[in-house]
Formats: C-alpha cells, sequence, structure tokens
C-alpha cells in the first residue's frame, strides 16, 4: 500500500494566482462557435427562433451573463435567437452596459439589439403582473413576425403557463425549446476544451488547496470555503452545490456541507459542481482521509470498489458506443450497495451537467432513452460506494472527452487511492 500521509499534489511555491492562459481571439470563436450551433439547431427543426431565460443558454448563445443565479429564480432578463435573423437581448433595467465587450471575430457583438426586459413577476409587479404579460407577449410576438420570417414556430426553454397562454393567444406556436439548447451545446470545439481545460485547473487548485487544509479540527464548511477562494480570485463564477461531507455524514450521499468539526480518521468526500473562469463546468469527485493517515480496511475497501467502478466504465467510452450498449457492460454494482447508488452513472458537462444522462442499466427500461456517444462530447462518470446502514462511502468522478479512439482524461488530480 502506497504511504497514505504522502501528499500527491505539489504544494505550489508561492500563493499567488495561475496565470490565465486564455488568449480573447479563443473567446471570440467559442462566442461564434457556440452561437452558430444554435442557430443551426433551430434550421435544422424548421424553427424561427428561440426564446432564451435559462441564464446558461442565454450565455452560451450570447455569452453575456448578469447576475446569473439571481436571474435563476428572477426571470427578468431573456434572449430571442432567431434562425436566419438578429440576436435580441432584453435586458434587466440599466444593464445594456455590460456587453459591449461580447464580439465576434469580424468584430461584430454577439447581440444584435438590447432592448428592455419586461418582467412579468409578481415580485416586481404584484397586481399588476397580468398587465405585463400582456405586453411582454405583445412585444415577443411583434418581434417573431418582424424577423421569423412568417414562420410562428418559437421554441422556448422555460416559461410559466401565463406566458405560454398569452403567446398562444397571438398565434405564436411554442415548442419545448430545452431539447434543442441541449443537443446545440452537447459537441465541443477545440477552443471551448481550452476554456474548460482551465476551469479544471482551477478547480484542481482549489482541490489542492482542500487537500493541504484537511486535517482533523477544521469543519466542513471552512474546508469547502477554500474550493471558493480559489474559484473566485481566478475569475470563476460559482459552485453549484455544497456537497462535501465527512465520516458518518458521508453515507447516505448527498449531505452539503455544515458547521460539523472534522474528527481524525474521518472519511471526507466531496464533488466539485464548480462553474469556473468564463462559466465552464468542472464536475470532479475525490476522497480522502482526514489529515492523510492511513485508512481502515473498510475505508480501503468502499474506495477500491468506487475507482474500479469509474475506471471500468471509463474504458468503455469511446466515438459511436450507444448509451444502450455502454449500459449492457457497465460495471455491475454489488448487492450490498445498489440501494445507496448514485442516481446516474455518466452525465455531459459543458458550461453545466448536460444532455445526456444515463441511468443504471437496471433502471434503463423505467428511465433510460438510446443515444450515441460521439466525438467532443465531454462527459463525467460518476460512482458512489456506501451500503445501507453503513457508517462511510466514497464519491469518485472523472471528467472526460470522448475521442474516436476512446477517452481524454480531463480531471487529472490523483486518483491513485487514499492520499
Amino acid at each position: 500500500m502506497e504511504d497514505n500521509k504522502k501528499r500527491y499534489i505539489t504544494p505550489p511555491s508561492d500563493n499567488k494566482p495561475l496565470k490565465d492562459p486564455i488568449a480573447e481571439d479563443q473567446i471570440r470563436r467559442v462566442r461564434e462557435y457556440r452561437l452558430s450551433r444554435t442557430k443551426e439547431a433551430l434550421l435544422k427543426n424548421d424553427v424561427a427562433a428561440v426564446l432564451l431565460y435559462d441564464p446558461l443558454n442565454i450565455r452560451y448563445a450570447t455569452d453575456t451573463s448578469n447576475m446569473q443565479l439571481w436571474t435563476a429564480h428572477n426571470p427578468c432578463r431573456y434572449a430571442l435567437v432567431f434562425a436566419e435573423g438578429p440576436v435580441l437581448l432584453f435586458e434587466f433595467h440599466n444593464c445594456s452596459h455590460l456587453h459591449t465587450d461580447k464580439v465576434l471575430p469580424d468584430g461584430r457583438s454577439t447581440v444584435d439589439e438590447i432592448r428592455p426586459a419586461i418582467s412579468w413577476t409578481y415580485f416586481l409587479n404584484g397586481y399588476r403582473a397580468e398587465e405585463q404579460v400582456v405586453a411582454w407577449a405583445d412585444d415577443i410576438t411583434e418581434a417573431l413576425r418582424e424577423f421569423g420570417g412568417g414562420n410562428m414556430r418559437l421554441a422556448v426553454d422555460s416559461c410559466d403557463e401565463a406566458g405560454i397562454r398569452e403567446l398562444h393567444k397571438r398565434g405564436v406556436n411554442t415548442l419545448e425549446g430545452m431539447q434543442y439548447m441541449e443537443h446545440a451545446r452537447e459537441i465541443k470545439s477545440d477552443d471551448e476544451m481550452e476554456l474548460m481545460k482551465w476551469t479544471i485547473t482551477v478547480a484542481q487548485r482549489g482541490m489542492q488547496r482542500m487537500h493541504e487544509h484537511c486535517h482533523p479540527g477544521i469543519t466542513e464548511n471552512e474546508l469547502w470555503a477554500h474550493l471558493h477562494f480559489e474559484n473566485i480570485r481566478h475569475g470563476g463564477e460559482w459552485i453549484e452545490t455544497r456537497i462535501l461531507s465527512s465520516g458518518e455524514r458521508t453515507n447516505p450521499w448527498m449531505n452539503e456541507c455544515s458547521k460539523k468539526i472534522i474528527q481524525p480518521g474521518d472519511l471526507v468526500s466531496f464533488d466539485t459542481d464548480l462553474i469556473g473562469p468564463y462559466g465552464y463546468c468542472a464536475d470532479i469527485s475525490r476522497s480522502w482521509i482526514a489529515g492523510h493517515e492511513k485508512p481502515t480496511k473498510e475505508q480501503q475497501h468502499l474506495y477500491d470498489l468506487a475507482k474500479e467502478h469509474v475506471n471500468h466504465n471509463m474504458d468503455i467510452l469511446k466515438e459511436g458506443v450507444s448509451y444502450r450498449e455502454f449500459g449492457e457492460k457497465e460495471w455491475k454494482i454489488p448487492d450490498e450497495y445498489r440501494h445507496n447508488r448514485y442516481g446516474c452513472t455518466v452525465h455531459g458537462v459543458g458550461l453545466c451537467d448536460e444532455y445526456p444522462c444515463l441511468y443504471h442499466y437496471d433502471d434503463f427500461d423505467v428511465a433510460g432513452y438510446d443515444g450515441v456517444f460521439v466525438e467532443n462530447m465531454v462527459v463525467c462518470v460518476e460512482s458512489y460506494i456506501g451500503a445501507l446502514g453503513a457508517k462511510e462511502g466514497v464519491k469518485l468522478e472523472q471528467q472526460v472527452r470522448i475521442t474516436k479512439e476512446g477517452f481524454e482524461l480531463l480531471s487529472d488530480f490523483p486518483m491513485d487511492g487514499f492520499n
């Protein structure tokens, strides 16, 4: 067995931030690629335009962002992307100045026109919300008639029933728009991969910092803060969850970090779910022992099974493998760990967790769907091993790019064993 007090990650010689390697021309090419993918999806499906409220879909198509978490639950900004027409951004009050630098390789802006958003939430309008939804629907319909070329098919990623009802009254044929955006986002360009790799570098710097500070006596919240610190100081944006737990809180999985003080010999497991620089996601899980002491026999057994699970499933991945074929060949979880198994085996990742989401093969008839892995998809391979009623569990997850021959490992923070 390895010397479990050995540090697998060499501490930095200083505490300075890493140098951002991304050039402006790369970012401009990413914008062009993502906007073209969005428009191609609309053209392919004879859709005049897509109305985007999801902040990550807006980011994908236009590279504009504004109060991303706040606008995720306060629908106060939206975009209208036409298949063969302009990109209109409907922005929150007095925020048009935020996007003057979002340009394409030829110097044009990603957004052709910024207009004031009409919000019809009760929070902002009280009993006058009904007036605003009428004005909003008139505004959207007018734009669709002006730029849609007579096509009234409008994809919508997220919208309350009142808005959809008003659009239907005006002759707009609404379609479920998330499907088009998920498939547009599915294939990453070479430049996108460089942005994602930079986010993973930042995330792993945060993981290294957590590793160095993971000693008995620190709280789970304090340990998690080290990941946030590295992300924010490198220009990262947020972390989607707070999933870190220690000791008995690691089983069952999904506990978020707390004020619990980490004890000697505790198993510590976490899932980064980090949205880093330029909006890309690093979704990586690791487990280790507090203070990097020698694990118990049971802790080592759990780790070995989780590692075998992840490595076996990664080895199946390559272009052309169907989702059903993957399920048929996936690692079969021993019966004693099935009840607490993780919700999926593989999921896509880009600006966040993305399509597809592959469930365990035993669940295929209930919730599964078929498809095919293709080159330049990026996916995360998941495992959680913890028996029902047992004290602890191990979570591991790797982020990889699909290639013609197999996969490229993107999350290279060591997973050789407890470190």
